[in-house]
């Protein structure tokens, strides 16, 4: 698409214009005439004179795509171009950072400061201004008028569920780089490489060190594909007689903007396969549902009948699907949420805001984990990632309950080892239409 495939280049000015205005706003709010914006500070370990990885703030690098500067920061003030106050301290135990070059730099002053301290020279007089991010002490000691103002930053979260183009097409490129990464982890996992080898050889095809990328992957072979957030990497190989499926959630970064992708593969033709297939259809068959003015909660809820229907078709369950329904039967093969808002972040903001005010509408009592009740309206990016699976704590209830009889326990116990299933795209809505960039990315390769 033209969209997404256009030049950054060309693209950049209008977004940081959109910046501009809405941080302005922001500032109006607070009761400020300009913003100052921290990248953030290196944390240190606990007993340790190392550090924790950093992490930029995200209403940092909405601006610029830089992403590894601490103790850096921005000033915005109407009427001035914007400043960026990049710290660049002589240093003979680290890298120093090297001044910025890119389509970007022509619109920004740069300024090279030492330490923190060379910052209050260059702000002026901190009453007048709105400071965001995490460093409030050091705030408070320059004098700041508002920091991090409740309506401010309400305003701002909002806003950012709407991308521009340019973020539409930043995340796009982040889809491409990940889809590289998926098709080597499909070849790792068909060769018997153990999670622990998988894992690293999808860092190695996106070309990312693991804190680059937007979120620590999971890949999960057999039965840990049932733990919805699983976190290690084993590095035993498993013999291909006893190796059933693998569900791999891995994302990756470009200029800041995440791509965040799922996919469930089963190891052999059979009985999973078959379900991975039929998921893989009422997976796209739900994106075809999207419309704009449509709220996200009643898409999930439509999800629920889908999977209903899948599970009495496929024979897991025998219920009516309006029963299953009525009594949340299929909470106990989905019980997360079908998707969220992403961007600057994996699971962006402001999911539940409802306003620029702040109000928000909670996640429906019947589907607590869901993270999005927004209505979908154009430039939004968000994902749809819906499941099925076979989670032993959850089924064990379902087993002592009232409804254990409406369930074939004999399917079930064949599944069992190979976990669940999850298949995630990341979905822009563009000109009404969802876009699915994750497809489109994959259709390159």
């Amino acid at each position: 698409m033209t969209l997404i495939a256009a030049d950054l280049a060309n693209l950049y000015p209008a977004h940081l214009a959109s910046l501009q205005q809405h941080y302005l706003d922001a500032a109006m709010l607070a009761g400020a005439a300009g913003v100052v914006i921290a990248a953030g500070a290196l944390q240190p370990c606990f007993l340790d004179d190392s550090h924790y990885p950093f992490v930029v703030n995200p209403h940092f690098k909405a601006w610029l795509p830089i992403t590894e500067v601490p103790d850096s920061f921005l000033l915005i003030r109407a009427g001035k171009t914007p400043c960026l106050l990049l710290n660049q301290p002589e240093d003979y135990w680290h890298q120093t950072p090297a001044d910025p070059q890119g389509f970007w730099v022509e619109h920004w002053q740069v300024q090279s400061i030492q330490s923190t301290a060379e910052v209050r020279r260059h702000l002026g007089d901190a009453r007048d201004l709105l400071f965001i991010g995490e460093q409030t002490q050091l705030a408070t000691e320059w004098g700041f008028g508002a920091i991090n103002t409740p309506a401010a930053m309400h305003l701002l979260h909002f806003e950012r569920a709407y991308k521009s183009a340019y973020e539409i097409a930043c995340i796009y490129r982040a889809n491409q780089t990940a889809v590289r990464g998926h098709r080597v982890a499909e070849t790792a996992f068909r060769q018997g490489w153990s999670e622990f080898e998988i894992a690293h050889h999808y860092l190695g095809a996106i070309k990312h060190r693991e804190q680059q990328a937007p979120y620590g992957a999971i890949v999960a072979l057999n039965e840990h594909c049932a733990v919805l957030h699983y976190q290690f990497y084993t590095q035993q190989r498993l013999a291909a007689a006893g190796l059933h499926s693998m569900l791999i959630d891995a994302g990756a970064s470009f200029q800041g903007y995440a791509a965040d992708i799922t996919r469930t593969y089963a190891y052999r033709t059979g009985l999973f396969q078959d379900l991975v297939h039929h998921m893989d259809q009422q997976h796209l068959a739900i994106i075809d549902d999207i419309q704009t003015g449509m709220n996200y909660a009643d898409l999930h809820a439509q999800m629920h009948r889908r999977l209903a229907q899948l599970l009495r078709d496929t024979g897991l369950v025998t219920m009516a699907v309006d029963d299953m329904l009525a009594t949340n039967l299929t909470f106990t093969f989905l019980p997360h949420g079908l998707g969220h808002f992403l961007g600057l972040q994996t699971h962006d903001v402001a999911g539940f805001q409802q306003s620029r005010q702040g109000e928000e509408r909670p996640a429906p009592a019947k589907y607590p984990a869901l993270r999005l009740t927004r209505d979908i309206e154009n430039q939004q990016v968000f994902t749809i990632e819906p499941g099925l699976y076979f989670i032993p704590i959850l089924l064990a209830k379902l087993r002592q309950g009232p409804h254990q009889a409406s369930v074939n326990w004999a399917l079930v116990e064949q599944l069992l080892p190979c976990g669940g299933i999850r298949i995630e795209d990341n979905i822009a809505m563009l000109d009404g239409a969802a876009v699915n960039l994750t497809r489109l990315a994959m259709a390159e390769l």
